[in-house]
């Protein structure tokens, strides 16, 4: 999807409703901005964080288990 946006005095850009929509953006959330060869990319931190986090391996004592399990287990190990 094409669509022209100006850019104002102040360097600020409005995104296309259209534009916005499809990429699933919502107000006031954070952005990653990254440039490569003149070209702007825009990724949700939601995204980026999700990304990364798949990347590490889990270890084996936490592989099968929900987060609330993991917390649970890490407060008995460190703070009882």
């Amino acid at each position: 999807m094409t669509q022209l946006a100006t850019i104002t005095s102040k360097r600020q850009l409005t995104i296309p409703v259209a534009i916005f929509t499809k990429a699933g953006l919502r107000r006031q959330q954070k952005v990653f901005i990254e440039e490569d060869g003149g070209i702007i990319f825009l990724t949700p931190m939601e995204n980026l964080v999700q990304r990364l986090a798949s990347s590490l391996p889990v270890p084996k004592q936490w592989q099968n288990k929900n987060i609330e399990e993991i917390i649970a287990t890490a407060k008995q190990e460190h703070f009882l």
